[in-house]
């Protein structure tokens, strides 16, 4: 019944995320699973609920994958789902006999731990899923999350559902149900009475969303001509219309399409940007061997020259690299669909326009909050997000990338531009509020205005995830103050 109760709540955790965006049901699901964890007393079967709960949650959030074939899918979602089969063995070993307040701090902490763990391990992690991500839609959220970021609301979440798991024992409510709910509640209070974003200095922006000629699908010099598409669509905007254009990640399309290393296209994107007025920024792929390559957002001036170029810093395994690549390819071979390993840069790189700065990262950097942050920490005043979303055709993969960054916005306080090739582009200002949306493998012009804030540091910009460090070390420390003034603590009854 325990494993049964634990697959009902991974699909109620699924839920709540998009395209469903049940927000409530990030707080049910969870709480569901620690009922059911709280029925068992071996540890081995609370890290096969555990597995059971990863399992069903990550692989129903992002069974998108599957369109780059099962073999990405697959071992993504079992070692994220190894993480929540650590806690289930936890959980069921030393938390769920605890006393309510101590199962309450020790729940937080012990999934707040496992949380920062799995965001920047193995290959430097995977944070889709977080809890706090399901709650994007809502502007009391996003006010808070310049405080405690969208780490410090997964673990409210979670503390929350721990709460709520304790009603079914009418005891504890007090104890435990309460503060879980309380604590949440006040934050949420406070949130909605966050004082409004700074004015800054308006800007006019447009996206240039491309598209290719075979929009999730593959064809004949797709990614030359998704380059000419671009361009075409650029030669539409009006002279003086807008201060900054943006094209995406891989909008240049191929490498012999490269800005820098064809002058030919440097030159045509350069006459763009003299033409209309206008700094552009222009996401391109870049190969520097027969064996590596750069992902780069380079930034034209007015003048049609580049000045200024930021390389992606975090490529994604298995997909622009290959970790270990001749244990993997023997492994996998059709890794070998990936030839070049991806160089990563060395840092963030901000941009200097007259009147603002301007910091970018690139697809899957904007999943991870530390990108974001460090621009801001040096003084960018807006922020850009160049993806592609390309592989993953009409799925739910696009609207959950604009849900998270849609919080990078709210946790900085910047106003944030996401651009996609073929996925949805929309301009976020106001600290999370998005404006129009484009549509998914459409070729789009989406004009909008900004506002740029340089210097602006939120409390989460300067701090970063204090949150979860605190619940971490509350939760530790508690559980080792309640051990040591317990010797004869009680162990899981085992049967035979």
């Amino acid at each position: 019944m325990s494993y049964l109760l634990t697959l009902v709540a991974a699909g109620v955790t699924v839920l709540a995320f998009p395209p469903f965006g049940v927000w409530p049901l990030v707080f049910a699901g969870p709480a569901l699973w620690l009922v059911g964890l709280g029925e068992l007393e071996r540890p081995a079967k609370g890290a096969l609920n555990g597995l059971i709960f990863g399992l069903g949650f990550y692989g129903g959030l992002i069974w998108w994958l599957s369109e780059l074939g099962w073999e990405a899918v697959v071992p993504l979602v079992v070692v994220q789902a190894l993480w929540s089969a650590i806690f289930g063995w936890v959980y069921v070993r030393w938390v769920r006999i605890s006393g309510a307040p101590v199962r309450w701090v020790v729940t937080a902490g012990l999934w707040a731990l496992l949380e920062a763990l799995r965001y920047r391990f193995p290959l430097g992690g995977f944070e889709w899923g977080a809890f706090g991500y399901a709650l994007s839609d809502l502007s009391a959220v996003r006010g808070a999350a310049r405080w405690i970021g969208t780490s410090g609301w997964t673990v409210l979440v979670m503390g929350a559902a721990a709460g709520i798991a304790s009603l079914r024992r009418p005891a504890e409510w007090r104890t435990a149900a309460l503060p879980g709910v309380v604590v949440v509640v006040v934050v949420f209070g406070l949130g909605a009475a966050a004082p409004s974003l700074p004015t800054g200095v308006p800007l006019e922006v447009v996206v240039v969303q491309g598209s290719t000629p075979c929009p999730f699908e593959r064809c004949p010099d797709e990614r030359l001509l998704t380059y000419h598409q671009h361009l075409a669509l650029t030669r539409t905007i009006p002279p003086g219309r807008v201060g900054l254009v943006v094209w995406s990640e891989g909008s240049t399309g191929s490498f012999n399409a490269d800005p820098v290393n064809n002058p030919e296209v440097g030159g045509a994107i350069g006459a763009e940007a003299e033409r209309i007025g206008a700094w552009m920024v222009v996401g391109g792929d870049r190969p520097v061997s027969e064996t590596h390559w750069v992902n780069a957002n380079v930034l034209f001036a007015p003048t049609g020259e580049i000045v200024a170029e930021y390389r992606k810093q975090q490529p994604v395994p298995f997909g622009e690299y290959v970790p270990q690549r001749e244990f993997f390819t023997r492994l996998v071979p059709s890794l070998w669909r990936v030839p070049r390993d991806m160089i990563p840069g060395d840092g963030p790189v901000v941009f200097d326009p007259p009147h603002y700065r301007l910091g970018t990262v690139i697809s899957f950097e904007g999943l991870f909050p530390r990108f974001a942050r460090e621009n801001a920490a040096e003084g960018a005043g807006l922020l850009v997000v160049a993806t592609n979303q390309g592989s993953y055709a009409y799925t739910p993969a696009s609207d959950q990338f604009i849900g998270i960054t849609r919080m990078r916005s709210a946790e900085t306080g910047l106003d944030l531009i996401h651009s996609a090739v073929t996925g949805r582009s929309v301009v976020i200002t106001d600290g999370g509020v998005l404006g129009e949306t484009t549509g998914l493998g459409t070729i789009e012009l989406l004009y909008g205005t900004v506002e740029t804030r340089p210097g602006l540091r939120t409390l989460y910009v300067r701090l970063g995830d204090w949150m979860m460090a605190v619940a971490s070390l509350a939760g530790g420390m508690t559980m080792v103050v309640r051990l040591r003034s317990t010797p004869s603590y009680p162990r899981p009854k085992t049967r035979a």
